[in-house]
């Protein structure tokens, strides 16, 4: 416990933390309002809802439950994974782009049937990514924020205490702590610019998947794949330390724009993305 006991919360962790969070609930609202009210007449809600859900079972349910088999159950995989980084950052990326983006596939070739336009498809997307932030990104700056205020208070017994943290969770809670005691305005403005790119990518890599659908083959569907995971590799090996925060954002600024150029390069060929 020395190591916590040198932890100082910077003077800019709370006020930053608020921030991040009201900007992380702005953030898809914003590029819903903007969308919807630019497209209303050719956008349903149920895209929207249906974004929302499927990433929820594709990523949060799915993948979680194969994460836990993989990496937080105590077997050989596991133990293998979670002490070689650059096999952890492979299994990641893999599963990150399989799952979410088959999930695309399979809704829009199963369920969303009707009312197929190019709008609604961007709909989704707005509700694939606004959906990651609720549940990804808010619950871990919202976890920051209760650190901070927790170790704020000058009472550290307390403060661990009320994280429950023990000599076999220390390795999970002490890293959040440091983030939330380090947290301050720089990396604020790049969380907040890290998810305007990932809202963007989101969607594009949407429009790929669904094009792919509307033309019955594989290729765009591998596409998306492969692209979603060089999206996640830099930041996969920024969460191992081997990358700093910067290099991460520039690679995903990269990516961003090639996918986007794609994807607008579909969208605009398509009068109607109609099967």
């Amino acid at each position: 416990m020395s190591e916590l006991e040198k932890i100082v919360i910077g003077k800019e962790s709370l006020p930053a933390l608020i921030l991040t969070i009201l900007f992380m609930i702005i953030i898809p609202i914003v590029f819903f309002i903007y969308w919807r009210k630019k497209h209303k007449d050719q956008t349903k809600m149920s895209y929207l809802i249906a974004g929302m859900i499927g990433f929820l079972i594709s990523a949060r349910v799915l993948e979680l439950g194969v994460h836990y088999v993989c990496l937080i159950s105590k077997n050989p995989i596991s133990h293998f994974l979670n002490t070689n980084t650059w096999a952890y950052a492979l299994y990641g990326i893999v599963m990150a782009g399989i799952f979410e983006e088959c999930g695309r596939y399979v809704i829009f070739k199963s369920i969303m049937k009707k009312h197929r336009t190019r709008e609604n498809v961007v709909l989704y997307g707005i509700g694939h990514g606004g959906m990651e932030i609720f549940t990804v990104i808010l619950p871990a700056m919202i976890t920051y924020l209760v650190i901070v205020v927790l170790f704020s208070s000058g009472n550290i017994q307390n403060a661990l205490k009320t994280l429950k943290m023990t000599k076999d969770n220390i390795f999970v809670i002490l890293p959040a702590i440091k983030a939330a005691a380090t947290f301050n305005f720089i990396t604020m403005v790049l969380s907040i610019i890290e998810r305007l790119l990932t809202m963007f990518i989101q969607i594009g890599l949407t429009v790929i998947v669904y094009v792919d659908v509307i033309n019955t083959n594989k290729v765009k569907l591998l596409l998306a794949i492969v692209l979603h995971m060089l999206v996640d590799l830099f930041p996969v090996l920024y969460q191992r330390k081997v990358l700093s925060l910067g290099i991460a954002e520039i690679w995903l600024a990269c990516w961003c724009i090639i996918i986007i150029f794609m994807a607008l390069r579909l969208y605009r060929n398509e009068n109607r993305i109609d099967a």
